[in-house]
């Protein structure tokens, strides 16, 4: 019997040297800081993030696609690779990444003023400062056009009142990027999470993304200078990009947890025994990966194909809305899939397939669930909204 393997069609030979170096950097990271501890993590439902947080930094890993403000300048392929070891690690642990990098960090470079990007952008790309992005209110989620958090003028100064929830990072942060409404439309502001009527709370009890800090912010009243507004960020397009960016890692990070269970359902498949055989010797099984397999690589090769789109300069939202549903949507089926074929070993905690499952649920909703996603492609099809 041949080694198993998931490589069917040669994917490393489409990547560069710089790229793979890359890939195995992060790979040995997740393998030494994250593998041996994850289940404890997701188990207690607690995860070291700003030990994690400057470990990555150091690594460069946070805000890498970013330049300048000591970020790593990396291209989006490299940014994509590291998103997918990381979440083949856990999709929380890439989650404080793409937070960090893809949401606050990226805000605050494409949108802030000078002064706001020296102030933050350095510590948070090693990690010393983490960041969180306030979009998502209680009653306000794939609607953020709704949004009911407010800012209003006052005298030279802002005062924003509202509340944001589901914000991966909150409780942890040391500045959140907040989106409010005010006179002239959505505005974005950098609020310092120690600024008087500004109040956290850790989200408890999840049964997803338990290796994740996840929080709601409370703003009473909370009294900012000017120089708090990201003076580039006017209406609700500035937020959208934001999305779109942390969706793109999302595109590759999906695949590494469906890698991650496929890989440990092929080796379970080949060593567990039963009537007198491997488990992968059966015609049942073999259908089952083959049609996991094709699947990952097709997700892959689109990851890919985005990735290289992004770097020369012409990727587009409607295209990282094909790539968020196809490939969140093939994880999960994967992760599914996969757990038949352990059975009851499938719900252990032993094994990664069910935790990888359980976060994918959330990978499916959060950045634009798959609904949100299909009208956008139906959009671009048809020329008609149909989100009014």
């Amino acid at each position: 019997m041949s080694a198993p393997t998931l490589d069917l069609l040669d994917l490393d030979s489409s990547l560069g040297e710089e790229e793979r170096q890359i890939r195995a950097v992060v790979r040995r990271l997740v393998d030494d800081r994250v593998r041996p501890y994850v289940a404890d993590w997701y188990e207690r439902g607690e995860v070291p993030a700003r030990e994690l947080a400057r470990e990555f930094g150091r690594l460069g890993l946070l805000g890498m696609h970013l330049t300048g403000y000591g970020c790593a300048g990396s291209s989006a392929v490299a940014y994509g690779l590291a998103c997918l070891e990381l979440e083949a690690g856990d999709s929380g642990v890439r989650s404080l990444v793409s937070v960090q990098g893809s949401l606050a960090m990226y805000a605050i470079w494409r949108y802030g003023s000078e002064e706001q990007k020296q102030r933050w952008l350095p510590p948070m790309a090693t990690g010393e400062a983490i960041g969180c992005f306030g979009l998502t209110e209680p009653d306000h989620g794939s609607d953020p056009a709704s949004m009911a958090t407010r800012a209003r003028r006052d005298g030279t100064d802002w005062v924003l009142t509202g509340g944001k929830t589901w914000i991966t990072n909150a409780p942890v942060a040391d500045v959140a990027v907040i989106w409010a409404r005010a006179e002239e439309g959505v505005r974005g502001f950098a609020v310092p999470l120690d600024t008087a009527g500004v109040t956290t709370r850790e989200i408890r009890r999840k049964m997803s993304l338990r290796a994740s800090v996840t929080g709601e912010i409370v703003l009473d009243d909370v009294r900012l200078p000017a120089d708090a507004l990201l003076p580039e960020a006017a209406g609700l397009r500035a937020p959208l990009s934001c999305l779109t960016e942390a969706r793109f890692g999302i595109v590759w990070g999906a695949l590494g947890a469906a890698r991650e269970c496929l890989e440990t359902t092929l080796r379970y498949a080949t060593t567990r025994t039963q009537f007198g055989r491997p488990l992968a010797g059966f015609q049942l099984t073999q259908a089952k990966l083959a049609d996991m397999a094709v699947e990952w690589q097709k997700g892959y090769l689109l990851a890919l194909h985005l990735g290289r789109l992004a770097d020369a300069g012409g990727l587009r939202p409607e295209q990282v809305s094909v790539g968020k549903l196809n490939n969140v949507r093939e994880a999960l089926a994967i992760a599914r899939q996969c757990r038949t074929i352990l059975g009851a070993n499938g719900v252990s905690g032993e094994y990664p397939v069910m935790r990888h499952g359980d976060n994918l649920e959330s990978v499916l909703t959060y950045e634009g669930t798959s609904e949100i996603h299909q009208l956008v492609i139906g959009q671009k099809l048809t020329g008609v909204s149909a989100f009014t």
